[in-house]
């Protein structure tokens, strides 16, 4: 990296205030479903949204990698979702956050539970497992170990199911068994098809089946697209143009009474292929030193640091890392709300988090290049705070 006559090494931090904090209990991914529930008398359910009507048959269309900034940067390539936008768009679209860290496993337990990361146990792309000291692939569920003791509360789709809703999931085959599907997003039926058409088409049927349904569908290939290619791509784009496509079909096929919100996991940012943009952690002594076990993500780490070295491990990340990072103890986190509102963390979850937590600020990563090669050569990341990562759209069609 190029150095310049006043160029600091050592940058003031950046204040943990001026993060800007997921909306938990007013506008999150984990409001979402409670709020869609309460409206079907599902008992235990609270409203958190209040401008979501109730409907008695509702869809929730979730589209991996969707951000709310990268939509509204793609009209051509989307115009049916663009014409849910926002009132100045015609819509009644708006966004909502995502819940940190912004990143799959830990939107979909929010989303499926109802519940923020630091209840429901899904903190992140990796964290540790207190009870064997190893990191653990929350995505993948590598290495095993039993889901109902990782996240032992009921889905929305379960509660939902015993209140008498007709409660289903329509996705791939191959998440049918899976842990994650398990611990988030069971309950009522799952049925797999291979192909978008398919599922569009099925979810519609499900919402027909009952007077009362909450149907979920899902589809993960767009953001596949920007982990490969990024959001600038040709790639993206295309597939932008077919999730968009898909949502019409489903939205055309809506049975009466039924209300579509179409939402996302996550955003994404580009990142370029430098060093001043990618800072290897596997060829910074700095960073290394203290450190047992690097997890999260390149864009929302979790740092766990040797016995005895955490608040050194700390003052190290804050010191390198500057003004590109919010860097916070696991303390500090918990309390400025990164994981939840007051109280929300559980005690089973305090050590899955990170002694030293990191988001990244400005489009900058973290890599691994030794231990984890495939995330750290990824052109799209996410998992941090930033709007782009943390906004999702919740689009609404109703019949």
């Amino acid at each position: 990296m190029v150095q310049t006559a006043d160029w600091d090494p050592h940058p003031e931090p950046l204040a943990l205030d001026t993060a800007p904090l997921p909306e938990y209990g007013s506008g999150s991914l984990a409001d979402l479903l409670p709020t869609l529930a309460a409206g079907m008398d599902v008992p235990g359910m609270t409203a958190a949204i209040p401008e979501l009507t109730a409907a008695d048959r509702t869809c929730v269309f979730l589209i991996d990698g969707l951000g709310w900034e990268q939509l509204a940067a793609h009209p051509a390539e989307a115009p049916f979702l663009t014409s849910l936008l926002g009132s100045s768009r015609g819509g009644t679209g708006r966004p909502i956050t995502s819940g940190y860290p912004a990143t799959t496993a830990t939107s979909l337990a929010s989303v499926g539970t109802g519940l923020p990361p630091g209840a429901h146990g899904l903190p992140g792309y990796t964290v540790r497992d207190p009870a064997t000291g190893e990191l653990m692939n929350q995505l993948r569920w590598q290495p095993w170990t039993a889901p109902a003791v990782w996240q032992p509360y009921p889905t929305v789709f379960q509660l939902a199911h015993e209140a008498g809703v007709h409660a289903a999931q329509v996705s791939s085959p191959a998440f049918e068994n899976t842990p994650l599907t398990k611990v988030a997003l069971s309950g009522g039926t799952f049925h797999g098809r291979l192909t978008g058409e398919e599922r569009m088409d099925l979810a519609a049927e499900q919402l027909a089946a009952a007077d009362r349904a909450l149907v979920y569908t899902y589809y993960a290939e767009l953001d596949g697209a920007g982990h490969r290619y990024g959001v600038a791509s040709d790639t993206w784009r295309g597939q932008l143009m077919y999730v968009d496509r898909l949502a019409q079909r489903l939205a055309e096929q809506l049975p009466p009474r039924s209300a579509l919100y179409v939402t996302a996991d996550h955003g994404m940012v580009d990142v370029p292929f430098d060093e001043e943009h990618r800072i290897d952690f596997d060829e910074d002594w700095e960073l290394r030193a203290g450190v047992a076990l690097l997890g999260g993500e390149g864009r929302a780490r979790h740092v766990y640091a040797l016995p005895g070295a955490e608040a050194d491990v700390l003052t190290c990340w804050r010191e390198v890392l500057g003004e590109r990072f919010w860097v916070a103890s696991r303390d500090e986190a918990i309390a400025a709300g990164w994981f939840g509102p007051p109280g929300a963390c559980d005690e089973r979850v305090y050590a899955r988090l990170g002694d030293v937590v990191a988001a990244a600020h400005d489009d900058v990563l973290i890599i691994a290049s030794e231990r984890e090669p495939k995330e750290s050569a990824m052109v799209g990341n996410h998992g941090s705070m930033t709007p782009a990562e943390q906004l999702v759209p919740l689009l609404e069609v109703r019949s």
